[in-house]
């Protein structure tokens, strides 16, 4: 048997064929391999280049082209990122150059780069509500019924055209069903009324009867047969400052208003004993609940962050207008053979606001919490509202964290219904699950019902 020979690199302890010695200068494969990587690396960072694609460029237009544009990988270049975020250039487009990014959108659908032209139309509604009245009969005769939003604005003429196909087209009658949701004219309100008073042959293939689908589109029908919202508007973004030890002055120049985010409560769970967090607390008297009956002066939702990720959480107010655990609250099936023990969400720090905090602690309390402020994360709301359905599509990676507007659904549409009175719950905001936690998935749901004065969270994830 050939005697083997030690590697020759300091520390290894492996030994070799003198074969192999004499083909990687007496070094083993491991070794060698190892010290060609690092060779190869240290090539690149010695020769690797930075290409700015943006360098001198100030058209919104061309720099969202630019963004689209596939790029060959090779690791000698580095391309260094814009300045700004895709969301930020599109919100920055004029009515002209959103017109002339439909028209790119377009081209890009003729030419079969198909997902990538749907995606511009749909930041083009969602964010401007840019209306596609003229481009939908070409979406449709291209079989692009998804999502649905894109129909939004459809005429007269393609809703009359989508209710005569509903009854033929089986293969895509679940997103007909949702485009003609989201025109939702009192035509399309008239049809699905009368579906649900005399469910047509259909209805029996669809997994939730017809009138279900306009929750997609964020309303219901009312008992009279008449259209009822399910989310408030305007929307506001909700946003981390990422300052959270500037001084009063700099905090009054910063856009948008404190809001007191995820502060926790000396309450507990009675499920799993985990402190209820309060998501958001907001003045009732804030533009973004203007539409929304409070008979407090706050709107306070407070939830347990671990059992809203398997059940709805509601939560009543008492005689102060302080959340309280509801009586109505049912545990689902199973979650007792659960090991509460390691069940727990990882806040990423303290949320609170400037100004509101100091109105909810005691007079005593003030100089201490004015301590504990400067360590607080902040929170603002945005100083503008945006278009109801700029949160709405989840997927687009948005600024989902919101007071108002549609809710960027994760899964299907699902509305809570209020425990006391049978009344479907109106969306009123939601908080991305990155916000809440480190590499957090998924996105919290907030919901009220107005004549019982009870809130509700709930929680999707992919």
């Amino acid at each position: 048997m050939t005697e083997r020979i030690p590697c020759v690199r300091e520390g290894c302890d492996h030994v070799i064929l003198p074969a192999t010695a004499a083909k990687t200068g007496g070094y083993c494969m491991p070794c060698k391999q190892e010290m060609e990587r690092e060779a190869h690396q240290r090539y690149i960072e010695a020769n690797r280049r930075d290409v700015d694609l943006y360098e001198g460029i100030t058209d919104a237009v061309q720099i969202l082209k630019i963004m689209y544009e596939p790029r060959t990988y090779d690791e000698l270049i580095r391309y260094v990122p814009y300045k700004n975020s895709m969301e930020q250039v599109y919100l920055s487009l004029s009515t002209e150059q959103q017109h002339e990014m439909k028209q790119y959108a377009m081209e890009l659908i003729r030419s079969d780069d198909e997902d990538t032209g749907k995606d511009i139309l749909l930041y083009l509604v969602c964010y401007h509500d840019l209306p596609l009245t003229a481009e939908n009969p070409e979406l449709l005769e291209r079989e692009i019924v998804y999502p649905g939003v894109l129909f939004k604005s459809a005429s007269g003429d393609m809703r009359d055209h989508l209710l005569q196909r509903v009854n033929t087209d089986e293969e895509n009658r679940n997103h007909i069903l949702i485009m003609l949701a989201y025109i939702g004219d009192e035509v399309v309100v008239q049809h699905f009324w009368q579906w649900k008073q005399s469910p047509p042959d259909w209805a029996s293939r669809l997994y939730v009867a017809p009138e279900r689908y306009t929750l997609q589109a964020g309303w219901e029908l009312t008992e009279e047969g008449q259209r009822r919202e399910l989310f408030i508007t305007p929307s506001y973004s909700l946003y981390e400052t990422g300052e959270s030890n500037v001084a009063g002055r700099e905090r009054e120049n910063l856009d948008g208003a404190p809001i007191s985010l995820l502060v926790p409560s000396s309450t507990h769970c009675p499920w799993c004993s985990n402190p209820f967090i309060s998501l958001m607390n907001l003045q009732v008297k804030h533009p973004a609940l203007h539409s929304v009956y409070w008979k407090f002066s706050h709107l306070d939702v407070q939830t347990c962050l671990v059992c809203s990720s398997y059940s709805v959480v509601h939560m009543e107010m008492d005689a102060t207008g302080n959340p309280i655990w509801s009586r109505y609250n049912v545990k689902p099936d199973g979650f007792d053979d659960i090991d509460v023990e390691e069940m727990s969400v990882d806040v990423l720090g303290i949320g609170s606001s400037t100004l509101e905090v100091g109105s909810l602690v005691g007079e005593g309390e003030r100089a201490e919490g004015a301590r504990e402020q400067e360590q607080r994360r902040l929170f603002h709301i945005a100083s503008e509202p945006r278009q109801p359905f700029h949160g709405s599509e989840w997927a687009m990676e948005p600024s989902i964290s919101q007071v108002g507007g549609h809710p960027g659904w994760v899964q299907d549409a699902d509305y809570p219904v209020c425990p006391a009175c049978s009344a479907t719950m109106k969306a009123i905001g939601q908080l991305d699950g990155e916000m809440i936690q480190e590499n957090g998935e998924g996105v919290y749901y907030m919901f009220a019902c107005e004549p019982c004065q009870m809130t509700a969270v709930s929680y999707q994830q992919s």
